[in-house]
């Protein structure tokens, strides 16, 4: 049993069991797919307090809990916990059961071939990135009720991949002879970002990357989150933000 669901932000109340009721019936050998802007690894140094007690609630879900990266993560702590090889690609270990699917990977999901690609550029910077000494800058901003963001505390470079991570999605995506069940991302192909935003959105390096994978690829369904909406844009892609997907497919396990 596989379900898809788009952002989080720290905030896992759709996991509630009054919320989300078929988790009674599920296993760790189910999964709940999140779609960027997972959010749980976020404070600034270390594992706070009430971040701790939100992952080990998290990781107590009867279901496996796996995440693509947003934009808004702390890539500092996310990209320094264990790499893992999980189902046939790369995981950074959070919990036991709450599992980091890196980038460019691909993963064996119930006989199942899943694509995976985070990161995005953020939308709400317009007013710039600024240092966390620069504090009467920031007290300034805050008053103004700017748009900015606080380089490497609450925006990280890392939102947008690195070369390596692009070459590692079409290395493996070759391997695979381009074709493949599902993909995961968080932003989404320029077209269909085009066709979601009338303009709003700008287009960049990775939006045209993941044009390229899906003029190139073969695949079922993509699912990507980011856009704060629930919508079937077309008989391919689907943007999640608060709903669940089921995905209907036998699984392996007996």
């Amino acid at each position: 049993m596989v379900y898809i669901t788009g952002d989080t932000h720290c905030d896992f109340s759709r996991f509630d069991i009054e919320n989300f009721p078929i988790q009674e019936e599920m296993t760790k050998n189910d999964y709940v797919i999140i779609c960027g802007d997972f959010g749980g690894v976020w404070t600034y140094l270390e594992e706070s307090i009430q971040e701790k007690q939100r992952l080990d609630w998290l990781n107590e879900r009867n279901f496996t809990t796996l995440f693509v990266d947003g934009n808004h993560e702390n890539f500092t702590r996310l990209y320094n916990y264990p790499v893992e090889d999980w189902h046939g690609g790369k995981v950074h270990k959070i919990r036991d059961s709450v599992l980091h699917l890196m980038r460019g990977e691909i993963f064996d999901i119930d006989g199942k071939m899943f694509f995976t690609f985070g990161g995005a550029k953020s939308h709400d910077i317009q007013d710039g990135i600024l240092n966390l000494d620069d504090e009467e800058k920031i007290y300034m901003y805050r008053k103004m009720g700017a748009f900015f963001r606080i380089m490497d505390y609450s925006w990280w470079d890392l939102e947008m991949p690195t070369k390596e991570e692009m070459e590692n999605g079409i290395k493996n995506l070759e391997k695979a002879n381009f074709k493949v069940d599902y993909v995961i991302t968080h932003c989404c192909p320029t077209n269909i970002q085009a066709i979601l935003s009338g303009g709003e959105y700008e287009k960049d390096y990775l939006t045209d990357y993941l044009q390229e994978i899906s003029e190139k690829c073969e695949f079922d369904k993509w699912y990507f989150g980011h856009y704060h909406e629930n919508k079937q844009v077309n008989s391919q892609f689907i943007l999640l933000y608060e709903d669940f997907v089921p995905l209907k497919f036998e699984s392996v396990f007996i």
